[in-house]
This record gives C-alpha cells, sequence and structure tokens, in this order.
C-alpha cells in the first residue's frame, strides 16, 4: 500500500511538472470552416503536421468536464446571483515571456495576493499564474471555445490559481476548485495598443525554450470593456494532464487586434533553434469536448436577436 501511495504521488509530480508548462496543443493544416461541430473541429485537421502532443486523441478514463466546448447562447442559463467579477493586477508582478514549445507564456510573481481574481462564479480569491493564447494559421479559425459554433482567430486564456484553498499552483492543478481561467476571445480589427507592447517582444521567444525579461504589463488592457458579461462551466486543462479543477470565466465580449499583430504570433516557432526543421506555431488549439450534462451560466440575459432557432 505504501507503494502505490509512493508511486502515485511520483506521477502526480510528473503531471504537475508538464502543467507548469501550462496549456498548448497543435493541430495544422486545415479545412476552411467557418463554424465548429465536435466533428467538424476533429476533422478539419490534417494529421501529418501536427504537433506531437496532439497527434492521437487525448483522453481521460472516466472524464465528464474536459474543455474547451461549444457554447449554446440558448442552452446557457442565466443566473442572477453571479457578482460581478473583480480583478486587481499589479504590473511589477509580470517577470517574463516563455516560449515552452505550445504557446508562449507571460508569467507573473504568484507568491503573494497583488495579482488576483475574486467575484463572479469563484468562492474564493485567485492568484494569476500566467496568460497565454490560442490561434489558428489564419483568421478563420483558431480559438479554443465558440459561440453557437462561431470560431474565432485566437483567444486569451488568463490562468489563476485558488490561494484561499491550496498553498502552491502545483497542488491547486491537481484538485477539484484549484484553476480559474478567462476567456477572451480576439477578433480581427483595428491595432489593439495595450497588446502592442507584448507583440513588439515576441521575437525574442522566437524558438522553443526562449525567455525573456518582461515586465511592467497590467493584463487588465486585455480584456473587454464589459468584464461582467460572461458565461462560466465547470471544465478541465486543454493539455495534458487535462485536470478537471478549472472555473472557465468566457467573456462574451471580444477583444479586437490587428491582422498584423496576430501574424506575429503566427511567426513564431515550435521548434528550437537547434532543430534543422522548423514549424511554425499555429492551430495550437485541442478540439472541442462533449458537454455531457453540464450546465453552461451566463450573468446575462441574451437579447433575442443573438438566439439561434430550434432544431427543426
Amino acid at each position: 500500500m505504501v507503494a502505490l501511495t509512493v508511486l502515485a504521488r511520483h506521477l502526480q509530480r510528473h503531471l504537475v511538472r508538464q502543467v507548469r508548462q501550462v496549456r498548448l496543443p497543435v493541430p495544422q493544416r486545415s479545412v476552411p470552416v467557418r463554424t465548429c461541430n465536435l466533428s467538424a473541429c476533429s476533422s478539419r485537421v490534417v494529421l501529418s503536421q501536427m504537433h506531437p502532443m496532439w497527434q492521437e486523441p487525448l483522453e481521460v478514463p472516466g472524464g465528464e468536464r474536459q474543455s474547451p466546448i461549444d457554447i449554446s447562447m440558448r442552452k446557457s442559463i442565466f443566473d442572477p446571483n453571479l457578482k460581478p467579477l473583480v480583478t486587481q493586477y499589479d504590473p511589477r508582478t509580470c517577470q517574463q515571456i516563455w516560449n515552452n514549445g505550445y504557446s508562449f507564456l507571460v508569467e507573473y510573481d504568484d507568491t503573494t495576493d497583488k495579482s488576483t481574481l475574486r467575484g463572479g462564479p469563484l468562492e474564493d480569491q485567485f492568484r494569476l499564474c500566467q496568460f497565454h493564447f490560442h490561434w489558428g494559421e489564419n483568421n478563420s479559425w483558431g480559438s479554443e471555445h465558440t459561440v453557437d459554433r462561431q470560431l474565432y482567430p485566437a483567444e486569451l486564456h488568463l490562468v489563476h490559481w485558488n490561494a484561499d484553498k491550496y498553498a502552491l499552483f502545483e497542488e491547486a492543478v491537481v484538485e477539484e476548485n484549484g484553476l480559474a481561467v478567462i476567456g477572451v476571445f480576439l477578433k480581427v480589427g483595428k491595432t489593439h495598443e495595450g497588446l502592442q507592447k507584448l507583440v513588439d517582444a515576441l521575437p525574442a521567444v522566437r524558438h522553443k525554450d526562449s525567455v525573456v525579461e518582461f515586465t511592467k504589463f497590467d493584463p487588465s488592457c486585455l480584456l473587454p470593456e464589459s468584464i461582467n458579461e460572461y458565461w462560466t462551466y465547470a471544465g478541465s486543462l486543454t493539455t495534458p494532464p487535462l485536470t478537471e479543477a478549472v472555473t472557465w470565466i468566457i467573456m462574451k465580449q471580444p477583444i479586437e487586434v490587428s491582422h498584423d499583430q496576430l501574424a506575429v504570433f503566427r511567426s513564431l516557432l515550435f521548434t528550437s533553434a537547434e532543430e534543422e526543421a522548423q514549424k511554425s506555431m499555429v492551430n495550437n488549439f485541442r478540439v472541442q469536448q462533449p458537454l455531457k450534462g453540464r450546465t453552461v451560466r451566463s450573468s446575462f440575459t441574451p437579447f433575442l436577436q443573438n438566439v439561434p432557432p430550434a432544431d427543426p
């Protein structure tokens, strides 16, 4: 029995090391599709150029709350008890940008309560650990979540962990109610002035495993104007170990970024400088997962014109 316990702890530590690199998948070579369902999202990618992480389906035995999902406006449930979100981010806690081979992570000092999230569906206070993006090879797809099957070119994830219940991120990531992730859709439009400082720094982390100091960045500038219109549901990480520890908070309102800014994202590489075959960092998203009876709650009442017609 002791040996089994030791083995379990060893495996947990191994999974946690993967998770610290947090989030990002990756498909490549796609069929242009504007809307998405489970079969379309799964079939639009030709497997020959996928990142090794996603060359075969990732499943969690017994997994009942996997992410990402399609959010149906019509089927989401308005919950008047959802509170306003309260973000309090200290730009001085921003530390560095890291190309981890799946995405680039902007990492924050999470040893104190200087950059936090509370309110909304959350009962506890969560600390900001990092944020990153998922994006496609063109502007027709890239987001992990969709709304009424509508895809966006990219999606931002701000990753927070429950500092009221757990002592470390590594503990929270494998425990119930351990993480809270804010998701923000990106659409093509005008240049995002707040994002530009980050975009200007990205060439320094073009290759896998490259790190550059990056300080005094306030992630609040990447949130939409109305942060109190959102959907929330119980889900998982979208990269291994796919732990079902996440409360997702998906913003209704997207932010605008320019085509040129997204082009800089796509100029990054999955590969290190030493590798002969260089692979563009694009299509770094997981295919969508079945809802399996979960409820998606909304903090707002959808307008009638946004509700899709009922199924025939």
